[in-house]
């Protein structure tokens, strides 16, 4: 047991290492454009003409160079942003949650378009989730503060610049720390159960799961693996989960369009979580949107069927 628990974590810190030290580089370089743009009072003049934009979706105007980054790049820039503009719990979660449902579109959507699902399709229904779901948990959930840390997050420090750069590298460096034990520890998991052959008997307990859903029982590996990994790291699984026949094409649609909206709910969960989202709210709600839009998918397809 411990020799197979050794060859887990030796296999897995590699990727790790890689993973991580991309991730570092990533999350360091955003946030110290942040950093400048908010030292130079670009963050403040910006909010200003997006305020009334963003106001809706209770985030600060400047909060929208976090959404973008991750929009076009990953989570990870996404986090760095938010954290460098001192968002609040309330607003990381709101983020956290637009910004899961529209992620690394370029290469996600490349993805789930290999797998013979519309492009088109999943870059406006992942848009729209994002933006929707902005809006509606502006309205629902409490009011944590936010209209003084949007303020803060953007305001221009009197303090001299190198003052401001040390405090920042500071709290990079202990966000560095914490990502790189989250990262090495999920890493080191998903290794340990891919060599337990433990995922395919986690597919068949999670069938009924998958009817709740509106997905088909035979969709739960696809599934798992873009819950587990996400749609970047598990696209090659994803895709050969496709090419394996198992699954129709209509099966494939479903199944993008769930985990477009919801996936990457292990690493970039936590990460979100700790940068200050609240966990629970970030995944149920994108659970729930993702179950609304398949089963209205399903119900077209019905229609479509009986003419």
């Amino acid at each position: 047991m411990r020799l197979v628990l050794g060859r887990s974590v030796k296999a897995a810190l590699p990727a790790a290492a890689r993973i991580c030290l991309w991730m570092i580089e990533v999350t360091a370089g955003v946030s110290f454009v942040i950093f400048l743009l908010k030292y130079f009072g670009v963050l403040e003049w910006l909010s200003v003409y997006l305020e009334p934009l963003f106001k809706h979706l209770g985030l600060p105007g400047a909060a929208s160079l976090a959404w973008v980054s991750g929009y076009f790049v990953n989570c990870y820039s996404a986090i760095a942003a938010g954290v460098t503009m001192g968002l609040n719990v309330r607003q990381m979660t709101i983020l956290a949650v637009m910004a899961l449902c529209a992620h690394n579109m370029p290469i996600e959507v490349a993805v789930q378009k290999k797998t013979g699902t519309s492009a088109v399709m999943m870059i406006a229904v992942r848009t729209v989730s994002s933006i929707v779901m902005g809006l509606v948990l502006n309205l629902v959930l409490p009011d944590w503060g936010g209209a003084a840390q949007a303020e803060a997050a953007t305001a221009v420090s009197s303090e001299p610049f190198w003052t401001q750069f040390l405090s920042w590298l500071a709290g990079m460096l202990r966000l560095a720390l914490k990502m790189t034990c989250i990262i090495f520890t999920l890493n080191i998991l998903q290794q340990i159960i891919a060599d337990s052959g433990a995922v395919e008997p986690m597919s068949k307990a999670l069938s009924p799961v998958m009817k709740v859903f509106g997905l088909p029982a035979n969709c739960a590996f696809f599934w798992v693996v873009a819950n587990i990994i996400g749609l970047a790291y598990g696209g090659a699984a994803m895709m050969k989960e496709a090419e394996s026949g198992r699954l129709s094409q209509r099966d494939i649609n479903l199944v993008n369009l769930h985990v477009g909206v919801s996936h990457s709910n292990l690493e970039d969960l936590s990460l979100f979580s700790l940068a200050g989202g609240v966990w629970w709210v970030i995944l149920f709600s994108r659970w729930l949107l993702s179950a609304v839009i398949v089963w209205i998918v399903r119900a077209v397809y019905a229609l479509r069927d009986r003419r």
